[in-house]
């Protein structure tokens, strides 16, 4: 004969499945909307609700943001990067842009190559000369004495100023190319830190819009703004790139690309 197990035997199993159950979920909830989340470098949850919505990639506050919320500058930059800033200048417009460039020359060097910390001006792309002036002069660039200066500047002053530095050679520089060995975040960036290949924006083997030629600046100039940028000092990248880059670098890895841009200037330059 078959013996039937006693009733209370089942509900037992039952009782310590649904426990063991409810347990493992609880850990996994645990490891997933806690651990996890707060194991991020950039982790500023207020909450449990901030930790989960966070692992399941949703937003934490929804409809209308809080009054101290859009009390918040959202705006880097109110400056607009359009193709015809890049384009070459009158003889004109260099000729004037000469002139106002004699107040630069301490800290640019007189003819935009820099022999102090100051960046390199020579040959740099207008549209990035213009959008620095037009950010210093607005306050979205922090910076005492740019501020100063440029804060009488008219827009007509800015574009003459640089199409003169835009005309002027470029420090001469070792070729840049894919073939030679550089550094990894140069040349190709670290795709699982969401770093993109300083190459692909800076000069020497493509240029994007808006992107300064770096090759031959001083090395001190690049650690600075690279720290500033991975601290959010200097916030006045329109879509957060720089800061997206160089929030993941460490201070190695900006030492390194300051000193591989910083060395492109051939000897004597």
């Amino acid at each position: 004969m078959h013996t039937k197990k006693p009733l209370s035997g089942v509900r037992g199993i039952a009782r310590t499945s649904i426990i063991s159950l409810i347990a493992l979920t609880m850990g996994a909830a645990a490891v997933g909307f806690l651990l996890l989340p707060t194991a991020q470098a950039d982790f500023r949850a207020q909450g449990i609700w901030d930790s989960i919505c966070r692992a399941a990639g949703l937003p934490s506050k929804w409809g209308n943001p809080a009054a101290e919320d859009r009390a918040k500058p959202m705006v880097s930059t109110n400056v607009v990067l359009l193709p015809a800033m890049s384009k070459q200048a009158r003889p004109a417009s260099i000729g004037r842009g000469a002139t106002l460039a004699l107040n630069c020359t301490m800290c640019h060097g007189a003819l935009g190559m820099s022999r102090s910390d100051a960046p390199n001006l020579a040959g740099q792309y207008p549209e990035v000369v213009i959008k620095q002036l037009m950010d210093y002069q607005s306050g979205k660039r922090e910076n005492a004495l740019m501020a100063a200066l440029a804060r009488n500047l008219t827009e007509q002053n800015i574009v003459d100023l640089a199409a003169y530095y835009a005309s002027l050679p470029k420090a001469r520089t070792a070729p840049t190319s894919y073939d030679e060995t550089l550094p990894a975040l140069v040349r190709v960036g670290d795709p699982m830190r969401n770093i993109a290949p300083c190459i692909s924006c800076h000069g020497g083997v493509d240029q994007k819009l808006g992107a300064p030629w770096l090759e031959g600046m001083p090395k001190q100039y690049l650690v600075q703004e690279l720290g500033a940028f991975k601290s959010g000092k200097r916030r006045n990248d329109g879509q957060q790139q720089m800061r997206n880059v160089a929030r993941a670098m460490t201070v190695e890895e900006i030492e390194d690309v300051s000193n591989f841009y910083a060395r492109k200037a051939l000897p004597g330059h």
